[in-house]
C-alpha cells in the first residue's frame, strides 16, 4: 500500500510538469506508459477528488450510520428486557429515517465542533461518544489476549491517531502517556465504551466517577458491586453454554472469577481494600452520602479492585490519594493478574506498576515500549538518537547524489552515471526514508525574583487549632516553627492530618484558638490549591481576566508598573498561554491550560513565598518537570503538599510529617519516607488482623 502511494505521488509529480522523452521512456518501462495505468484514464489511477462539501457530507453520513447502528442495538436490547426505548435512542433512529430532520438537530453541534479543533480545548471532556472510531479485532474472539489492528480515533475533525495497533496481553500492566489534550482519556473512554471490538466475554471496568452518595456504608457499597457482577457472569455463562456448549474456552475465565466470589470473604476483602486506600474502621462504616467527593472516589476505586475485571481501565487513579494510599495502590496494582490500562502523571507510580508503556506521540502514532517508565525513557532516547543518525546519513547521501547528478550536465558520457545515481535515490524513496525524530514540545516557565525580607517571614508561636474551637478536637497543639525565604519544605502525612489546614493558618484564612501566626508585614504569598481554578472567570478570556484583575498595573521589585495589552500577552506567553488561547473564553481551555493561568496569576503577585497544595493533578509529566525547575530557580520560600514522589524528590530539602496533632521533621529523604510508609501500613494491617500487605493479591 505504501509503495502504491509513493508511485502515485511520483506519477502526479511527473504529470504536473512537462514530460521529456527520457521521462516518458522511464514511465513506459515501469508499466505506466502505453498499456499501463497512464492510458486508462484518471479513474484507474486516482480516487475521485471530492469537494469540501462532499467530504463533509460523506463524514456526516458515516457518523449517522454508526449512530443508527448503535441506536438500533440499544433499542433491541431495551425491547428484549421489556423496557421502553429511551427518547434519545428514538431520536437517532428517526434521524436515520429522515436525514433532513437529523440535519436540523445536528446544527447546534457544529459550533461546538469548530471550537474544539484548537489544541487548547480539552479533548477529554466527556465527548468521546462523538468520536469516530475504526478498529479491527485481529485476535481470536475467545482469546484473553486482545489485538486491535487499523485502530483510528478522531474527534471533532481532530485526528488523535490513525491506523495503529493496540495489543493488550493477559498479565501485563500498560501505562498510557502523552501530553495534556492529546486524547489519552478519550482513547480510554472509547475502549471502555466498547467502541473498539473487544470480545464481549472480557469484562471492562472503567473508573470515571465517584461512588453514589447513599445511605449505604463504604463496605456495603463495595460489596453491592460484586453481587451485581456475579449475576452478570452467571447470565453470560448460560448464554455461552447455550450457544457453544461446555467446551468453549471462555468459560474457564468465567468459572475462575465465580470461584473467587465467596460471599463469606466479601466483608473482609472489602475492608482490606478500603483500609489500603486510607479508610479507618470508623470511616468504612460511614454512609457514602456523608463523605466528600474525594473519599467517594476512593470507594469507587475499591469497587473496581473488588470486582477484579479482566480489563481494568484507570484514568489518573492517584489524583485523590495521599502518599500512603499511593504506595499501597502501587504495590497492589504491581501484582494485577489480568490486564491493566492506565494513565498517570506520576512517573514514580508508573515505574512501580507498569510492565509496558504506550506513548501517544505528537505524530499521532501509538508506540509500544517494554518495561516501566524509566525503561521507556531510556529506550526512546536511544531510538531517537539512532533514528536521527540514520536520517542525517540518508539526507547526506541524497545530497551528494543530487550534487553529482547536477554536475553531470548534458555530457553524454556522464548521462548513464547520472541515471544510475537517480535510480539509487528512487530506490531509497521507494523503500521509505527515515523520518526526522520529533521531540515533545518542551515548555518552561519561571517565577520572578523578589526582594529579600528579613527572616523569619512567617512564624508559628504556640499555635493550637480546631475547626470546632474545642480543645478536645484540636487538629494541632502547641506548634512552634519558622519559615524563611530559603525554605524548601514538603508537608507529608495521612489525609485528615491537617496539611491543607496548616497552609490556611499560614495564609491567615483561619485563626488559631491559642497562640499566634506572625507574618512579616511586607510578605507576599503565591498560593495554588485544588480549588484555585475557582478564582478564574470562566466567561472571560485570559487577556481580559488579567487586565480586570490588575487594573492599576503590577507590583514589581522595582515598584508599580502600568501594563499594556502587549505586556499582558508577554506575561501569558511565559506560561505557555499563547496565540488564540489568549482570546478564547477560559471555559473552553483544558485543565492544564487553566493551571497555567493560575501559575501566571501567582507569579504576577511577585511572591516571596509559594504555598502549593497538590499542584500536579491537572498537569502532564513535562509540565511537572517544568514546575520542579521553576521551584528550583525561585529565590523565595516554598511549602509543598503533593502525592507526587518524583516532584518531592526534586524540590524538597526538608520533610515535615503532619501527624498526631504536631509536626515532626523527617530524618531522611522522600524515598526513605516511602519505605517507612510501606512498613507502617503492613504493621497497622497486622494489628487489625488483616495480615501484612492487606488487600494485595496473594
Amino acid at each position: 500500500e505504501r509503495l502504491a502511494k509513493q508511485a502515485a505521488f511520483a506519477m502526479a509529480k511527473e504529470l504536473d510538469s512537462e514530460m521529456s522523452e527520457e521521462q516518458r521512456q522511464r514511465m513506459e518501462k515501469s508499466g505506466m506508459g502505453v498499456g499501463g495505468g497512464l492510458n486508462k484514464g484518471e479513474d484507474a489511477l486516482f480516487e475521485k477528488k471530492l469537494t469540501k462539501e462532499e467530504k463533509k457530507a460523506q463524514l456526516e453520513a458515516k457518523k449517522a450510520e454508526i449512530a443508527a447502528k448503535k441506536a438500533a442495538k440499544k433499542a433491541a436490547e431495551a425491547e428484549a428486557r421489556g423496557e421502553a426505548v429511551p427518547d434519545d435512542v428514538l431520536e437517532v433512529l428517526e434521524g436515520a429515517k429522515d436525514p433532513e430532520k437529523g440535519k436540523k438537530k445536528g446544527k447546534k453541534d457544529k459550533g461546538a465542533a469548530k471550537e474544539s479543533e484548537e489544541d487548547t480545548t480539552p479533548l477529554d471532556s466527556g465527548t468521546h461518544k462523538l468520536a469516530v472510531v475504526t478498529a479491527v479485532l485481529a485476535s481470536r474472539k475467545d482469546s484473553r489476549d486482545v489485538k486491535i489492528n487499523a485502530f483510528s480515533i478522531s474527534l471533532f475533525g481532530k485526528l488523535i491517531f490513525e491506523d495503529q495497533t493496540l495489543e493488550l496481553t493477559w498479565g501485563h500492566r500498560y501505562g498510557l502517556i502523552a501530553q495534556n489534550g492529546a486524547g489519552k482519556s478519550t482513547m480510554l473512554k472509547c475502549i471502555a465504551a466498547r467502541m473498539v471490538p473487544i470480545p464481549e466475554f472480557i469484562d471492562i471496568w472503567f473508573l470515571d466517577r465517584e461512588a453514589e452518595p447513599t445511605d449505604r456504608t463504604a463496605v456495603e457499597t463495595v460489596i453491592d458491586t460484586v453481587r451485581l457482577e456475579k449475576e452478570r457472569l452467571e447470565a453470560l455463562e448460560e448464554e455461552i453454554m447455550s450457544e457453544n456448549g461446555p467446551e468453549d474456552p471462555r468459560l474457564d475465565s468465567i468459572y475462575d472469577k465465580l470461584e473467587r466470589m465467596d460471599p463469606s470473604t466479601f466483608e473482609k476483602r472489602a475492608g482490606e481494600l478500603l483500609f489500603g486506600l486510607g479508610f479507618s474502621q470508623k470511616m468504612m462504616n460511614k454512609a457514602t452520602k456523608d463523605m466528600s467527593g474525594g473519599w467517594r472516589m476512593r470507594v469507587a476505586l475499591a469497587q473496581a479492585l473488588f470486582v477484579r475485571p479482566m480489563l481494568l481501565v484507570l484514568d489518573e487513579p492517584t489524583n485523590h490519594l495521599d502518599l500512603g494510599a499511593c504506595v499501597w495502590l502501587e504495590d497492589y496494582l504491581a501484582k494485577w493478574e489480568s490486564i491493566l490500562l492506565l494513565t498517570s502523571h506520576s512517573a514514580d507510580f508508573l515505574n512501580g506498576v507498569c510492565s509496558k508503556i504506550y506513548h501517544l506521540t505528537v505524530r499521532s502514532t501509538l508506540d509500544l515500549y517494554g518495561g516501566n517508565y524509566d525503561s521507556y525513557v531510556r529506550t526512546r532516547q536511544e531510538n531517537e538518537v539512532n533514528q536521527l543518525k540514520r536520517y542525517e546519513k540518508e539526507q547526506e547521501d541524497i545530497k551528494h547524489l543530487k550534487e553529482f547528478i547536477s554536475s553531470c550536465g548534458t555530457y553524454s558520457n556522464l548521462v548513464k552515471q547520472a541515471q544510475s545515481k537517480q535510480k539509487i535515490i528512487d530506490k531509497m524513496v521507494e523503500a521509505g526514508l527515515t523520518l526526522k525524530p520529533v521531540p515533545d514540545p518542551v515548555f518552561r516557565f519561571s517565577f520572578p525574583s523578589s526582594e529579600k525580607i528579613p527572616p523569619p517571614v512567617l512564624a508559628f508561636q504556640n499555635v493550637s487549632f480546631a475547626y470546632s474551637g474545642k480543645p478536645e478536637d484540636y487538629l494541632y497543639t502547641n506548634l512552634e516553627f519558622g519559615i524563611d525565604c530559603d525554605s524548601r519544605i514538603a508537608l507529608v502525612g495521612p489525609n485528615g492530618a491537617g496539611k491543607s489546614t496548616l497552609l490556611k493558618l499560614m495564609l491567615q484564612e483561619i485563626e488559631p484558638q491559642e497562640g499566634e501566626v506572625r507574618r512579616n508585614p511586607h510578605l507576599r504569598i503565591g498560593r495554588y490549591n485544588q480549588h484555585s481554578e475557582d478564582v478564574l472567570d470562566l466567561e472571560a478570556t485570559p487577556l481580559d481576566f488579567m487586565q480586570a484583575r490588575f487594573p492599576d498595573g503590577l507590583v514589581t521589585a522595582e515598584g508599580k508598573k502600568k501594563m499594556e495589552v502587549q505586556d499582558w500577552r508577554s506575561k501569558l506567553g511565559i506560561f505557555g498561554v499563547t496565540g488564540e488561547a489568549q482570546t478564547k473564553p477560559i471555559s473552553t481551555l483544558s485543565p492544564g491550560y487553566r493551571a497555567r493561568l493560575v501559575f501566571c496569576l501567582m507569579s504576577l503577585r511577585n511572591p516571596h513565598l509559594l504555598l502549593l497544595d497538590e499542584p500536579t493533578n491537572p498537569l502532564d509529566m513535562d509540565m511537572i518537570d517544568s514546575l520542579a525547575l521553576a521551584i528550583k530557580k525561585f529565590n523565595g520560600g516554598v511549602v509543598l503538599v503533593s502525592h507526587d514522589f518524583k516532584l518531592l524528590d526534586q524540590v524538597a530539602e526538608t520533610i515535615w510529617v503532619c501527624e498526631h496533632k504536631t509536626i515532626t521533621p523527617w530524618k531522611g529523604d522522600i524515598k526513605q519516607y516511602k519505605d517507612h510508609l510501606r512498613k507502617q501500613m503492613a504493621a497497622d494491617a497486622k494489628k487489625l488482623g488483616m495480615g501484612a500487605g492487606a488487600g494485595v493479591h496473594q
